[in-house]
Parts: C-alpha cells; structure tokens; sequence
C-alpha cells in the first residue's frame, strides 16, 4: 500500500508558475510509476503526465507538454510537477498516483488533491 500526499497547490496568475509535490510512504516507492492528473469542475479526470520507476522516461498531454515538466527523486520518495506558462484552463484539482507496469500504468494508489486556480 502506498499513501500519497499532494502539496504546493494555491492562486497563481495565468502566466506564472507552480511547483506540485507528491510524498509517498512506501518503502518499495522506486518501483512504482507515478502520473500526475487532473480534474476540473464539471469535468472528467484527465492524465496529465507520468514518469517511469527510473526516472528516464516520461509522457505528457498534448495539453501541457511543453510547459509542464514531471520528475521524481527515489531517494526522498517524492514526485513533483513543474508548471510553467499556466493557462485558466489548467485550473483543476491536481492528483498524484502510482502504479506498476509501464508504459501502460495500472494506476492504483492516489492522493488526496491539491487545487490550483490559475486567474486571467
């Protein structure tokens, strides 16, 4: 079981920059893949980006990619989402997950959200 916690959401103007972070409690956390999704009120949730267990390979949204950069460090069992160039449409509740296989990820762990408003 993994438990994640998402943080660094908040009010940004659009434009600007955020940076998401993702702690996990896992001791097996260097073998799951983790993504980074979203969901907007009214909406479904979407992928956003994920990362292989390694770090060496990474996929994004044709919505972000470009602008947002996802990476991870093994050691401090954290994942984080670089947002740059923030658009309104980027507002959303923002989720961290892991799961195995890649790069078609079984995602089963989930965190609880963190919201990121982006003002025009």
């Amino acid at each position: 079981q993994v438990h994640l916690v998402e943080s660094g959401g908040g009010l940004v103007q659009a434009g600007g920059s955020l940076r998401l972070s993702c702690a996990a409690s896992a001791r097996a956390f260097s073998r799951y893949a983790m993504g980074w999704f979203r969901q907007a009120p009214g909406k479904e949730r979407e992928f956003v980006a994920g990362i292989r267990w390694s770090g060496d390979d990474t996929y994004y949204a044709d919505s972000v990619r470009g602008r947002f950069t996802i990476s991870r460090n093994n050691a401090m069992n954290m994942v984080y989402l670089q947002m740059n160039s923030l658009k309104s449409e980027d507002t959303a509740v923002y989720y961290c997950a892991g799961g195995q296989t890649w790069p078609t990820v079984d995602y089963k762990f989930w965190g609880q959200g963190t919201q990121v408003t982006v003002s025009s």
